[in-house]
């Protein structure tokens, strides 16, 4: 699916992805640009009660006051909002989206418009699927899904837990990261919709780089001498590398 280029101003873009392809650190750097929204996870449905909380809304909001709420906190001046979706997300946000406009319910797109505007999709996947499992279960053991940050939800606070060896469920993590990049693939295609495609082992190697691209397709510009900062640091090391070398071995 080829990278499609901005044709007309947007109000809003959604950071698609699965868990550790480094979408953390793309919201950071997206949200350094000063231009590009303040793009957060609003839409995880375990954390919509804490967001709600810090926001001040009342327990008896609906959903629309909550987008509502989440559009002004992940706007910036230019009136761009940003969130981050993981598969899984999408689906409940339009279900809620559409017991609020059932004139459109099952119609994702223009659901999303009705409540975002004008809206794009950035793609964000990893091809080194076996180091992204292995990564997804270390944060699943030990609660760090993030080192740095801006203002998250949760994912920051280690449980003290020791990370251990678990070839069966790097191996779940690995199917379950396929089943969820083809389901992102197959809602792109039946949705008529062309993200921009982003590969973290290329943002990786070039955060300000992939950061000017994603602005150039989303039509927005990086004001002049404003420079892109990562807001997360990485968190790979040696017991990565270690674990993704034994799980090689021991499936060969």
């Amino acid at each position: 699916m080829p990278n499609a280029g901005a044709a007309t101003p947007i109000d809003s873009y959604f950071v698609c992805a699965t868990p550790r392809t480094g979408s953390s650190l793309l919201l950071g750097l997206l949200e350094s640009t000063g231009v590009a929204g303040r793009p957060q996870a609003y839409f995880r449905e375990p954390d919509e009660p804490l967001w709600a909380e810090r926001w001040g809304l009342p327990g008896t909001a609906g959903y629309d006051d909550y987008v509502r709420a989440a559009l002004a906190e992940g706007r910036t001046g230019n009136g761009v909002f940003a969130a981050k979706l993981m598969w899984g997300t999408l689906d409940q946000v339009v279900a809620k989206l559409g017991t609020a406009h059932p004139e459109l319910a099952g119609q994702d797109v223009p659901l999303l418009e009705r409540a975002f505007g004008r809206t794009r999709f950035v793609y964000l996947r990893r091809d080194d699927v076996l180091a992204q499992a292995v990564s997804w279960l270390r944060a699943e053991q030990t609660g760090t899904w993030y080192v740095g940050g801006n203002g998250e939800i949760g994912g920051a606070t280690t449980n003290e837990r020791e990370p251990g060896y678990d070839a069966d469920g790097i191996r779940a993590l690995i199917e379950q990261i396929d089943e969820h990049n083809a389901a992102w693939e197959e809602w792109f295609a039946s949705h008529g919709v062309r993200p921009y495609q982003v590969r973290y082992e290329d943002l990786d190697a070039d955060l300000a780089g992939v950061t000017r691209r994603i602005l150039g397709f989303l039509g927005l510009h990086l004001p002049e001498g404003h420079a892109i900062a990562a807001r997360h640091r990485r968190q790979a090391d040696d017991l990565n590398t270690a674990w993704i070398e034994r799980y090689r071995l021991e499936s060969t």
